[in-house]
């Protein structure tokens, strides 16, 4: 295939942010825009959030991780409306949550989001039933006699209909978790968010808990998990990483998915944003290498001169993938050229950084050695014809 060749447009620069696939309805039920807290501490100002953009679609199970200060609780109590960003928008299901008061936002949270608690949060003088009823009541939802038919329903559902007389105290610590999963789903919010749910269980309660998390996806619901576990993580539908109050792009995570949480948030810190029209120009075959790009958003073509002339497409990459790496290696010129075939976002680190990144982190440079090794394989398959 024969690919022109178009003069390159400026590429516009702006900070590395995340980027997420839209939801398939083009409805995000969580949208974050430009969020940034900031609290007043005896040492002066500390910003737990800078300027976060998130998106997460109806249906989706996403973990949040990241290291403790990180900025995870942070985020949850903005998506919760238990707290108020200091400057930025919240939209969850179609309502702006940042606008609204505090008695307002308790109305709003009783009918749109199950929270999950580590700590269960059990009232202790009641009865799981009567727990479970408790929402119902407050939201006024459902007459009283459906109310206690729909707890013993939900109860059942997580395996607790045979305890529902029972107080928190006299049953297990996985089963006051189900039971305040069961409390979450009474008012039939379509979002859960569950902070830490499995911290406080052993790993096969916390396998139960999760295993109807996915049920509950299954099912319609949305859930939002934040969790120290990488295990469970990485079985959700999709996770988002929050580094230093900030959540990491997902296709940088990709690319350097070799990369601890510490080690990622420096890098992130160190990327820039660059985006560029279809057909442009963003590496031209020969020119001396000066940068090292992630592929965040569209696809890119790359070319290769053959002997005639012809410019012939060996590769086609997409987001998570890189390129410019072998000329930063080898200290030499660009060998092939990098087109844009759709609108491009990529993420971008210069030789310094590039060079620290390669030679400080081992499983990186290896990740990078494999692609490229495969690249060189393709490039000889390539037609010359």
């Amino acid at each position: 295939m024969e690919k022109s060749v178009s003069a390159p447009d400026e590429p516009i620069d702006a900070p590395i942010g995340p980027s997420y696939p839209r939801p398939v309805d083009g409805q995000a039920l969580i949208r974050l825009a430009d969020v940034v807290k900031r609290y007043q501490t005896p040492a002066g100002e500390y910003p737990a959030l800078k300027g976060v953009n998130l998106e997460i679609g109806r249906g989706e199970f996403v973990a949040v991780i990241g290291k403790s200060g990180s900025g995870k609780s942070t985020l949850v109590n903005m998506i919760t409306a238990i707290d108020r960003p200091s400057s930025g928008e919240v939209w969850v299901d179609g309502t702006a949550v940042h606008e609204l008061g505090e008695g307002a936002a308790a109305r709003w949270r009783g009918r749109t989001v199950g929270v999950i608690f580590q700590f269960f949060q059990l009232l202790p003088t009641l009865t799981l039933l009567d727990n479970v009823v408790l929402p119902m009541e407050f939201c006024r939802l459902w007459a009283p006699r459906e109310r206690r038919e729909r707890a013993l329903a939900l109860l059942r559902r997580v395996g607790l209909e045979h305890a529902a007389s029972k107080l928190p105290s006299s049953v297990s610590g996985g089963e006051q978790q189900r039971a305040a999963i069961a409390r979450a789903l009474a008012t039939d919010p379509p979002l859960l968010v569950a902070d830490e749910p499995t911290g406080n269980l052993d790993s096969k309660t916390a396998e139960t808990i999760f295993t109807l998390f996915e049920e509950l996806v299954a099912d319609g619901k949305s859930v939002l998990m934040v969790t120290h576990d990488n295990d469970l993580a990485a079985r959700a539908t999709r996770t988002v990483v929050v580094a230093d109050g900030a959540v990491v792009n997902e296709y940088v995570r990709r690319a350097l998915a070799k990369l601890d949480l510490d080690q990622l948030a420096h890098a992130s810190a160190a990327l820039r944003r660059q985006t560029y029209a279809p057909g442009s120009v963003i590496v031209r075959q020969g020119d001396v290498a000066d940068t090292f790009y992630i592929v965040t958003g569209g696809e890119v073509d790359v070319l290769l001169s053959h002997p005639g002339g012809q410019e012939l497409v060996v590769n086609t990459l997409g987001r998570g993938d890189f390129f410019g790496e072998m000329a930063l290696l080898d200290q030499g010129p660009r060998v092939a050229t990098v087109i844009a075939d759709s609108p491009m976002e990529v993420a971008v680190l210069d030789p310094r950084e590039f060079s620290t990144l390669v030679e400080e982190h081992p499983g990186v440079a290896r990740k990078i050695l494999k692609v490229l090794a495969q690249r060189l394989r393709d490039s000889e398959r390539a037609p010359t014809h």
